[in-house]
């Protein structure tokens, strides 16, 4: 990559954002668009609505809302596993087209055995909610859900899982020590956040919370390993400004950051930040779309150096679409 008077430029087939949060009503139809603004073309839809989607019928309806909002996008939806969520309606879900679901953490072992048999994939929030009497809190909440995780795959081998937005070396450390059917997912904020950079600091606030330096050193350095495992879910979550800026002694800020709009341009700023611009490509598009068996198109996007404002204040991107 060229520095000085030149502009350097790459290209990207075909992005995609494989975990982000479209929200719904007026919030929905502002941040949909801000997707494709960012670079992207496909988007793996959760589900944690409110209501959450819990039916096919319901995650349809939704994707119609969305496509009447952006025609262009790619939407892959998911239903949130309930303790109403049956085999049967992961059989129809399937044969909607439904990609996959997101767990919180109780064995539904009926429907994981269904999701097995369809190919669906299960996306795990892989942490463990916070409980005083177990020492379980947001800085262990990630590596005590681990287990989970190995007891799951073991299970159910065939089982396509992916554990979302990890940010603990022993997240990357057992993702890569389970079979080909575990994957995982790395948002562009963990790649630039620590846990002083959330302290007092309502927008780098999100669940799961950055971890340490040497934390956020494991996930730079499996994507510099281009492991083909590892690939991006944005995890982008918008919120109202009142609900990000503010909190008070009996509610906390809301956790969520936002980041669909300079994504692209973001994650090759980071990538190139600590020498692994040349696993763009694979990030954002190849390693993600080989493990949900999703053909890269002919879509293709270039970056040109220049500089624009990120979601953390104070510094600059050097990258921007083209």
């Amino acid at each position: 990559m060229a520095r000085g008077m030149e502009a350097s430029t790459i290209s990207v087939l075909s992005p995609a954002d494989f975990h982000v949060h479209l929200r719904q009503g007026n919030l929905s139809e502002l941040v949909t668009p801000h997707v494709r603004k960012g670079g992207f073309r496909l988007a793996y839809v959760m589900p944690n609505l409110t209501p959450p989607i819990t039916t096919t019928d319901q995650a349809l309806e939704y994707k119609s809302m969305l496509e009447k909002i952006d025609p262009e996008m790619e939407f892959l939806m998911t239903l949130y596993l309930s303790p109403d969520l049956t085999p049967d309606e992961i059989r129809k879900a399937k044969k909607a087209g439904i990609i996959g679901g997101i767990e919180s953490y109780e064995a539904y072992y009926p429907v994981f055995e269904a999701m097995e048999d369809v190919d669906m994939v299960l996306n795990l929030h892989g942490e463990v909610p916070s409980d005083g009497s177990a020492n379980v809190h947001v800085i262990n909440a990630e590596t005590t859900f681990l287990p989970h995780l190995r007891k799951l795959h073991a299970q159910f081998p065939r089982l396509r899982i992916v554990l979302e937005h990890a940010t603990t070396r022993e997240a990357v450390e057992t993702v890569k020590s389970l079979g080909p059917t575990v994957a995982c997912t790395i948002t562009a904020h963990h790649l630039a956040l620590t846990v002083d950079d959330w302290a007092g600091q309502s927008w780098n606030y999100c669940k799961p919370v950055a971890k340490f330096p040497s934390d956020r050193e494991a996930l730079r350095q499996v994507i510099r390993e281009g492991h083909p495992r590892f690939f991006l879910g944005s995890d982008s979550a918008p919120h109202p400004s009142m609900k990000k800026s503010t909190s008070s002694p009996n509610q906390g800020c809301a956790a969520g950051i936002y980041t669909s709009p300079i994504l692209l341009p973001l994650t090759a700023h980071l990538l190139e930040s600590f020498g692994a611009l040349d696993k763009l490509g694979s990030f954002v598009s190849k390693n993600g779309r080989a493990f949900y068996k999703k053909e890269v198109s002919v879509t293709e996007y270039s970056l040109k150096e220049e500089q624009v404002v990120p979601f953390w204040s104070g510094k600059d991107l050097e990258w921007e679409i083209i």
